[in-house]
């Protein structure tokens, strides 16, 4: 699907979907880190029914994981985000709708999918809460903020290029008019950075987390968090989920890759009495092996993103409904052979890790 997608779309396209941060240590990071990871399989256990399915947040889905949120859907295929949202709710995974998405909430919602709302802390307050507003009316389940963004991470690829919009693309949520600073090609410089920055406030601290857990009943979900203390403080707060996530390598190049500081995060959740806070990842998934290594070492579940939209540029619904089936079948042979019946059984798997190789 990868290789379908980068052959169908633009050299600056692809690139803004498969480039991370400055040198991209951290985007390596992410993939390198699975492949030191390995479980220890049971055996001699009857897992042939095995049942991939099982909560995230909210509802229940036909395996633990939901569409990570990413930006404007219609750069790689016409129908953007609907054709995501049509293979989610066919698939039975919950879609997260971006702040920066190219179709509005509304249209999203009338795909029949299960959405969350994917909230960047902006510098408007009034624009923050009525898009709070919007995914309340629309029946999100679920409010994800993202933490990890009070700028843009130099992402060198867009810089190069001095990627921008197409005119016929915009972020619906925000840009009412046809055109935005996202659409002004620069010689130097990246013109969605440019956007962001006018957009998103440069700041956002655990005071705003309270506020905005107080303006919403919607389950809040607080992702981009690494340190097990933030994680803590999240919970605290009455998250009812964290994201372990480095933003898929695309934010700061020194971040630690997100797989390798999930255990940290379980065992300080872990430790703490009363508020239940599950414990999602993000970044580096590619497989149903992921997915259960993750599962292994105390998530509920993942958010799946590059691969996501690879299948769009190859072949729209048809190719997300394609990633989603062979995911859906590579989680379940390999809860299998780990014997694993389901998923409460595959948290009890037992992890080891090699140690770094040149």
């Amino acid at each position: 699907m990868a290789r379908r997608a980068r052959a169908l779309l633009s050299p600056e396209t692809w690139d803004w979907l498969d480039g991370g941060a400055e040198r991209e240590r951290a985007l390596a990071g992410n993939l390198n880190a699975f492949d030191r990871i390995t479980v220890l399989p049971r055996v001699l256990r009857d897992a042939s029914a095995c049942d991939t399915a099982g909560p995230l947040v909210h509802s229940t889905a036909t395996m633990p994981v939901a569409v990570a949120p990413i930006a404007y859907h219609r750069l790689f295929h016409p129908e953007g985000e609907l054709a995501v949202a049509r293979a989610a709710a066919a698939a039975g995974l919950p879609f997260t709708i971006s702040t920066l998405s190219s179709t509005a909430m509304v249209d999203i919602a009338a795909t029949g999918a299960t959405t969350w709302f994917q909230l960047y802390w902006l510098k408007d307050r009034t624009t923050v809460l009525d898009l709070v507003r919007q995914a309340e009316h629309i029946g999100s389940e679920a409010l994800v903020l993202t933490v990890d963004v009070p700028l843009m991470g130099r992402r060198l690829r867009d810089i190069r290029h001095g990627f921008a919009l197409p005119d016929t693309i915009r972020a619906v949520n925000l840009d009412h008019g046809a055109r935005s600073r996202a659409h002004r090609k620069a010689a130097h410089g990246s013109a969605i950075a440019a956007h962001t920055a006018e957009a998103f406030a440069p700041s956002i601290t655990w005071q705003d987390v309270a506020w905005l857990r107080n303006h919403t009943d919607l389950p809040l979900i607080i992702k981009g968090v690494l340190h097990p203390e933030d994680a803590v403080r999240a919970a605290e707060l009455g998250a009812a989920a964290v994201v372990v996530s480095n933003h898929g390598g695309r934010q700061l190049d020194l971040a630690a890759p997100s797989v390798l500081a999930l255990p940290a995060v379980v065992e300080a959740l872990n430790q703490r009495q009363g508020h239940q806070c599950r414990v999602l990842l993000d970044s580096g998934i590619r497989g149903g092996s992921d997915v259960l290594t993750a599962l292994a070492l105390g998530a509920s579940g993942v958010l799946l993103g590059r691969p996501v939209i690879w299948g769009l540029a190859a072949d729209g619904e048809e190719g997300c409904a394609q990633v989603f089936s062979l995911l859906r079948e590579e989680l379940r042979h390999a809860m299998i052979l780990a014997g694993c019946p389901d998923l409460a059984v595959a948290a009890e798997l037992q992890t080891t890790t090699v140690p770094w190789t040149r």
